[in-house]
């Protein structure tokens, strides 16, 4: 009859999805965070399948590692800002410590922070290597929701953004955390808080599915100047308006509805507006990549160089 029991615990195991009770390593004095590693092997896919993406477009070798420094640097940077700025209870209301609101370490990147500076970042790489800005976001919009989708398991690894309560056979199990680690009872086990919607998961199959639309679309259509970024907006954007809706982390609202859903919803039609009127005015796929003014001073220059006709 010991296959009864067995059978039950297989059950109890596939019913649920588990969570880590660890999501900080120590090599010595240095701390290995998973949520940190997700985002690096995010931003190394990204950056990788850009600079392939890039190269098949004509765009010259090693222009997306130079121009990733750029938007790397400012992505993260207002990926933080946009959390804090949306979340400052945590960190400015009562019991909050203001300090922590630059433990980035611990959590805690919005997106469309991240993408709105990582595009100021772009666009300053791009004009200091002479080459537009619309192709190099085209190249690298697949990479981008791939690191998303790769990022959402730092979230897993943080047992944290989970959405509402379930008994799904999909539920997250969640315990109670607290310094990078599962919390413990009187009898050293971990404090399960319960069991919720796996909002992570859901978001990054829904990144991972957006990825193979645009690249989809952008070999189909041949999408240029900007579109296939665009699209990228319009489709992550889609999905965050649902998931976003499961979510029952603390988060601010505007007239019932949390903030990231307003965002989502601004986005979303910001890139279908983009969109319809680049098709209208700029059909096809550009073939020029470099900007206009770095097309004059290598015209300058060449005439420079040429010797004057006797």
């Amino acid at each position: 009859m010991t296959g009864v029991p067995a059978a039950r615990m297989l059950a109890d195991v596939l019913a649920e999805i588990p969570s880590p009770t660890q999501g900080v390593w120590h090599l010595g004095f240095l701390p290995i965070r998973a949520y940190a590693l997700c985002i690096i092997v995010g931003i190394v896919v990204a950056v990788w399948w850009g600079e392939r993406r890039y190269r098949a477009r004509g765009g010259g070798e090693g222009a997306i590692y130079d121009i990733s420094f750029w938007a790397v640097a400012f992505g993260i940077v207002g990926g933080r800002i946009y959390h804090v700025i949306t979340s400052p209870q945590a960190y400015f209301g009562r019991g909050g410590v203001p300090i922590h609101a630059l433990y980035i370490w611990q959590g805690g990147l919005g997106i469309w922070g991240a993408i709105s500076l990582g595009g100021v970042g772009a666009w300053i790489g791009c004009k200091r290597a002479g080459i537009l800005l619309p192709p190099v976001a085209d190249a690298l919009a697949p990479g981008i929701v791939a690191a998303q989708a790769i990022g959402r398991w730092g979230n897993w690894f943080n047992n944290e953004l989970y959405g509402r309560a379930t008994s799904l056979p999909w539920r997250l199990k969640i315990y109670d955390w607290g310094n990078g680690q599962a919390l413990l009872d009187a009898s050293g086990q971990p404090i399960v808080k319960g069991y919720f919607h796996p909002t992570f998961l859901y978001e990054s199959l829904w990144c991972a599915g957006v990825a193979v639309l645009i690249v989809w679309a952008d070999r189909r259509f041949r999408m240029g100047h900007g579109r296939v970024f665009a699209l990228y907006v319009v489709a992550y954007s889609a999905g965050r308006l649902w998931i976003e809706a499961l979510r029952v982390d603390q988060a601010n609202h505007i007239l019932g509805l949390r903030l990231n859903i307003w965002t989502s919803i601004l986005a979303m039609a910001g890139g279908l507006i983009y969109l319809v009127l680049s098709h209208r005015r700029r059909p096809g796929r550009e073939v020029e990549l470099r900007r206009p003014d770095a097309i004059a001073a290598a015209e300058r220059a060449q005439q420079q160089a040429s010797p004057d006709p006797a």
